[in-house]
């Protein structure tokens, strides 16, 4: 009896058993958003104004693969509007690129030993088909060598305030990948990492300082050496390009990546009807959690998709806003006691087409007096955005949702007679005031 009696606990215990296994395992659909990615990290931003319209694990460090050649292309054209580096200079290979050149298991055209590659062919096959020995031919021509690119790597990552990175390379390989010869100080099987957030910034500066790089990342197929007996096919790796595979309407950049430890990645832009959007999917896998070349781009359309239809650019405060209960600041010393106030330009951005009454105004005063003269558009203060309810999550350069509230006229200094008159009232004015205080005191 006994015995039977601990068979059916058993049995019982069972079904709470898989209910605690199955409850223990994290679900990675966003439960505001119903986007139900799958992923390990994401964000999706608006390219004009850097406002963030989705994050998902956004903060944490991840690896990044090739997205990290975003900032070799950053840095090459930099030094090119600089005039340090030009597009027909030519480059002379070295044993380092040309051993990484002839290993087609990683993304490569192959390097002559003894050939020269103008800037602009180096370019093309790192912007279009990822070429790895390419990207260090192009850091080697900047820096003199990878090592010394890779601190330029590291400065114009603070420059651009971006956090959790760390560069090992200029092309996102995994150093064991790199035979021996990996930047110095670096680990032999390290690998570049960046949170989605500061790759999703790295993107919105690219662009923004560097849109031409558009140009290139826009180009589905191109032969590289064409003409030559070492012409290759380059097929861009982003397949979400017109003509490509998983073409999708606008898409016209930005840069994949892809490493066993990055898993599947990319960094997508995308436009449409005058709205840009950059997207940022981490580690993508399939419904069933297989990692897929695929995953990354049905992620990514799930991110446009959701921003296109769901977001518009809205007027959140007019040009010359006033408000009912601060409409002015006081004036001393002035012909007029008072100017008036108000927000000097309209306050717009990408938000929820059905949350535009959840952001309402605060006014934050830094003077609540001015000495005149005061000129106009004298800047008091601002107006601050704040969301009453719900998440915003801000903006990718950490600015707030705020506009300068200025003075909307001018006030004149008042006469030497005027101000003497002044005095005598604010004198006697005081003293009364103090009186009637000290005779109810006494009441």
């Amino acid at each position: 009896m006994k015995k039977t009696l601990n068979t059916v606990l058993r049995l019982l215990l069972v079904p709470a058993l898989l209910i605690s296994m199955f409850a223990g395992i994290p679900v990675k659909a966003n439960a505001e958003s119903g986007l139900g990615l799958h992923v390990d990290a994401a964000i999706l931003i608006d390219a004009d104004s850097g406002k963030i319209l989705y994050e998902e694990n956004a903060d944490t460090s991840l690896g990044i693969a090739s997205m990290t050649k975003m900032m070799t292309e950053y840095l090459l054209l930099e030094a090119i509007d600089a005039g340090t580096v030009k597009w027909d200079q030519e480059y002379h290979v070295t044993d380092y690129t040309y051993r990484m050149s002839q290993n087609r298991a990683l993304s490569n055209v192959p390097l002559r030993a003894d050939g020269s590659y103008t800037i602009r062919e180096l370019y093309e096959a790192m912007a279009i088909y990822s070429a790895n020995a390419a990207t260090v031919a192009i850091a080697e021509t900047i820096a003199g060598t990878e090592t010394e690119f890779l601190k330029l790597m590291n400065k114009k990552a603070e420059e651009l305030g971006l956090e959790g990175y760390k560069f090992v390379n200029s092309t996102g390989l995994n150093n064991a990948d790199l035979f021996g010869m990996h930047p110095a100080g670096t680990g032999a099987k390290d690998e570049n990492v960046m949170p989605a957030k500061s790759v999703a910034k790295l993107a919105y500066h690219l662009l923004k300082d560097h849109p031409n790089v558009l140009e290139t990342s826009k180009i589905a197929k191109k032969t590289f050496r064409e003409g030559t007996d070492d012409k290759i096919e380059m097929s861009n790796w982003n397949f979400m390009l017109p003509g490509l595979v998983f073409q999708y309407e606008g898409v016209d950049g930005l840069k994949t990546g892809t490493t066993d430890f990055a898993g599947h990645c990319i960094t997508g832009t995308a436009e449409r009807n005058g709205t840009r959007l950059i997207s940022v999917v981490m580690k993508a896998v399939d419904a069933n959690g297989q990692s897929s070349k695929r995953a990354r781009f049905d992620e990514t359309a799930k991110l446009f998709n959701y921003g296109f239809s769901q977001f518009s650019k809205q007027e959140i405060i007019p040009a010359n806003y006033k408000f009912k209960d601060q409409e002015t600041v006081k004036v001393t010393k002035g012909k007029e006691n008072k100017v008036a106030i108000a927000v000097k330009e309209p306050v717009s951005f990408m938000i929820k087409s059905s949350e535009k009454d959840l952001y309402k105004p605060k006014l934050e005063l830094d003077k609540k007096s001015l000495e005149a003269g005061v000129k106009k558009d004298t800047v008091v203060g601002k107006v601050v955005i704040e969301r009453t309810e719900g998440t915003d999550y801000g903006f990718i350069d950490g600015k707030d949702l705020s506009a300068d509230v200025v003075t909307t006229e001018a006030v004149e200094r008042a006469s030497g007679i005027s101000l003497f008159f002044q005095g005598i009232s604010s004198f006697f004015g005081n003293l009364w005031s103090g009186i009637s205080d000290f005779v109810g005191g006494l009441f």
